[in-house]
């Protein structure tokens, strides 16, 4: 157990440059606590002691802003940065050195029952705000990009962008403008197909005009 709590400890400086020291890691972040109770929380889970996994889980989730469910499976090496707003559901099944920031939320997509919620395999990225949404896979050192909505599976070493989600680099080879990924302008599906709308609705109006004006002559 000991052994797990310094590779967790560990983690945290190989990840964060902001960690100084370890006592203030272990006194100062919510990601580290959320990590350790949830190994507690899960241990009851197995056991089926579900109440007293929940009342655990949800103390945590008071104190770091962090809502694990007890059921979820998590690997070693996890690392959750700052944290605030995570949200990891019940099937969840997390890999080895997975990283999450804030807001991310593992969650399902409706009422439905057994696997409901998304796996993450190793080395797994997951940027700010990030959403990932039903019983999908994220392949093997794959990262999903901030503020991202991901509904269907993701292949290993590949990045996921927008609205929904979109493999934009796989094995290192950039798919879109076959260029260098630019960070500041991610593709936006949505956006994309709401000015293709747009633009049909001028038409349609413009059309509609000239109808009403050869109609009044």
């Amino acid at each position: 157990m000991f052994k797990r709590m310094r590779e967790d400890v560990a983690t945290i400086f190989e990840n964060d440059p902001a960690a100084r020291s370890v006592l203030e890691v272990v006194l100062t972040y919510s990601g580290l606590h959320a990590t350790w109770s949830h190994r507690i929380a899960h241990w009851f889970f197995k056991r089926k002691f579900y109440f007293i996994a929940r009342c655990i889980s949800q103390v945590s989730r008071f104190f770091t802003g962090i809502e694990v469910h007890p059921g979820a499976v998590i690997g070693r090496r996890f690392f959750i940065d700052h944290g605030m707003g995570v949200v990891i559901g019940e099937t969840c099944e997390i890999g080895d050195d997975v990283t999450l920031y804030q807001g991310v939320t593992l969650g399902g997509t409706g009422k439905e029952k057994g696997k409901r919620h998304p796996t993450l395999e190793n080395n797994v990225l997951v940027a700010t705000g990030a959403k990932v949404l039903g019983s999908i896979t994220v392949g093997e050192n794959s990262k999903v990009g901030a503020g991202s909505v991901v509904l269907k599976d993701v292949p290993q070493n590949a990045t996921v962008v927008g609205i929904p989600g979109k493999v934009v680099i796989k094995d290192g080879i950039c798919l879109e403008n076959k260029g260098k990924l630019d960070h500041q302008n991610f593709p936006d599906p949505m956006g994309d197909r709401c000015d293709y709308l747009e633009k049909s609705l001028q038409l349609v109006q413009q059309e509609i005009t000239r109808l009403q004006k050869e109609s009044s002559k």
